[in-house]
Parts: C-alpha cells; sequence; structure tokens
C-alpha cells in the first residue's frame, strides 16, 4: 500500500467512526490499514491493552521459555559505532538510536511467543512477532498523549532505580528525546506539556526483571483531527525514541551504520476504535528471515555513550516476556 493510499483510507475509517487496525514500517514504505474486522483475514493476530482478536483463552500459555543468542560480532557493532561516534563529534547528530538483529534459535513457533509474552501491545503476522513495551501515541477524546521511553537496567543492581534517575548520559539522552517528542507533537496539537517525567516501570522476562524509564507528554489536536488522522500519524514518523535528533540527519546516518532496512522493527501499530486511537513502537520484534528468526534490538548513542555499554545494551534487550 502506498503513503497515499494509506492517508486516504484511514482518514475515511476515522471520519466515518469505523474501527481499523493499521501498522507503518520504518521506512515508511509498506504502511497498512484495515478494517479491524477484516484484520484477521489479512493475516494479523493483535492485541493492544486488552483489546484483542485472538481467542488466547484457548490457547495454553508457555510456561519456560529458552533461546540461544548469536548477536552481532564486536568488530561488526563496533564498526557502526564509531561511525556514529565520528557524526556525533562532527554535529551532524547528537543521538542515535543504532540497532542490529541477532540471529535466535529457539523450539518455539512465533505463535506460541505470542499468545506466552505478556505484554501491553503484541502483533503477529506470518513473518514476525512484536510483543512491545512502549507506547507510541493514543488519542483519547481528541487529547494525543506520546510516551517516550529511554532508559534501562537491571533491576536486581543495587540501587537500580537511583543509579539510572542519577546517570548523566541517561539523563541527557531522555532529555534529548522528551525535546524531540515534544517538537514532534507541537505539528500536529497545541498546548504541549509534559505530563510525567521520568517515571519508572518494571518488565519482567524470561531472563530477569528490567527497570525502563519514561515520560508522558500530552497535546490537544485540533476538533477535525479525525478527518485527517492519516496525515497526523506519518507526520510523526519515524518514532523519536527508535530514530534520533536531529531527525532527518539521523536516518541518513542510520542507514549507513546498519547497512540495511529495518522493515517494520521500530515501525508502528496500532488500533483505532471509532473514538479512540491506542498504538505501539515496534520494538522487541522477532522475524523469520530465510536464515532463521532475527531479534533485533539496540539503544540510544550518545557523546557520552561507551562502546561496551551499549553492546550489552543491545544484548539486554534480546528477551522475550514469558513468565
Amino acid at each position: 500500500m502506498q503513503q497515499l493510499e494509506f492517508i486516504h483510507k484511514t482518514n475515511e475509517y476515522a471520519s466515518l467512526n469505523i474501527p481499523f487496525l493499521f501498522l507503518v514500517d520504518f521506512e515508511m514504505k509498506n504502511p497498512f490499514v484495515c478494517k479491524l474486522s477484516q484484520a484477521q483475514e489479512n493475516g494479523f493476530r493483535y492485541f493492544v491493552n486488552g483489546d484483542t482478536n485472538s481467542k488466547s483463552e484457548l490457547i495454553p500459555k508457555i510456561s519456560r521459555f529458552n533461546m540461544n543468542i548469536s548477536p552481532v560480532s564486536k568488530q561488526g557493532y563496533s564498526n557502526a559505532f564509531n561511525l556514529v561516534k565520528q557524526n556525533i563529534l562532527a554535529g551532524n547528530t547528537y543521538l542515535l538510536n543504532l540497532t542490529f538483529p541477532s540471529e535466535i534459535q529457539t523450539k518455539l513457533s512465533l505463535e506460541d511467543i505470542f499468545y506466552s509474552a505478556e505484554a501491553p501491545y503484541k502483533l503477529l503476522h506470518d513473518n514476525f512477532v512484536v510483543f512491545s513495551p512502549e507506547c507510541f501515541i493514543k488519542i483519547i477524546y481528541g487529547d494525543i498523549y506520546s510516551y517516550p521511553m529511554k532508559g534501562t537496567i537491571d533491576a536486581a543492581i543495587p540501587n537500580a532505580k537511583e543509579m539510572i534517575l542519577r546517570d548523566k548520559k541517561e539523563l541527557w539522552e531522555h532529555n534529548t528525546i522528551v525535546d524531540l517528542i515534544r517538537n514532534d507533537l507541537s505539528m500536529v496539537s497545541e498546548n504541549v506539556k509534559v505530563e510525567r517525567f521520568r517515571y519508572i516501570t518494571k518488565i519482567k522476562t524470561h531472563k530477569n526483571k528490567l527497570l525502563q524509564v519514561s515520560s508522558e507528554i500530552k497535546g490537544k489536536l485540533p476538533n477535525n483531527w479525525k478527518n485527517n488522522l492519516g496525515n497526523v500519524l506519518l507526520k510523526l514518523l519515524p518514532a523519536g525514541s527508535v530514530s534520533g535528533a536531529p531527525k532527518q540527519k539521523t536516518l541518513e546516518i542510520i542507514k549507513k551504520a546498519e547497512g540495511e532496512k529495518r522493515g517494520y522493527y521500530t515501525g508502528i501499530f496500532g488500533i483505532f476504535d471509532g473514538i479512540n486511537l491506542d498504538s505501539a513502537v515496534m520494538i522487541r520484534y522477532i522475524e523469520k528471515t530465510t536464515i532463521g528468526f532475527q531479534f533485533r534490538s539496540g539503544g540510544g548513542i550518545t557523546a557520552m555513550s561507551k562502546e561496551n555499554e551499549e553492546y550489552n545494551e543491545l544484548l539486554d534487550k534480546v528477551y522475550v516476556p514469558i513468565i
């Protein structure tokens, strides 16, 4: 589906209060939208904060999960990291989300993972599964909300909460993303303000527990927002938390550093229920490829980033929240 068709259909469905499912890839080359009633016949099973078209109660959940991980080599990561650092020092970017796929081996199917993973946002298709903890935007009676997520730490580390909230690199990175999202929301709404700044949520995984740092930003959409919903969505993309700042130049550097398209990884998906909208950033993403399963992950690089710490964060994010 082309962008113009996506915009037209999204605007039409929203203006007529027709519920629909949508997803947009990171490069915005293959957006998709269909009526919510047609999601399953189009190959999609979704779970969005309890709203779902899957009969999960009929599927036994997996209680144990193991996988073998073959991540990007240290040298391969180092080459990309150094390219990013060179561009930061040159002033071309000051925050860039660098990601890579890790090959994984597991006996579970994508369907097993979809039904067993604990996450507020889940999406299953033939070639990928997403179990995302990160909201992209919510629209509730004309108010638009975003919840950028930046900062992850192992909850088992002594004083983990205090440590991540004091960390200067993490604070600077979070400030940058909050500022970027405020600017993004200001393009489509008014009275944009930060409602909550750097609050902590806990995520349970098959390996451990993680603490995640987020903020809440709110704006007011125009009264006719449904008539232009497709335009609003594309104007906000790619999501700031998985690209960087300044956005356009950073996207050029990402393309060079990562060396391949992300596709639907770090894109967005969501549902419009006829009144309100809820959506997620497509992180925590497993894709079926010709060589097997790949789990894509990464993190934000700044002038203060240390290579080994960023590589380890990439590995820490290779998890499935089966508990």
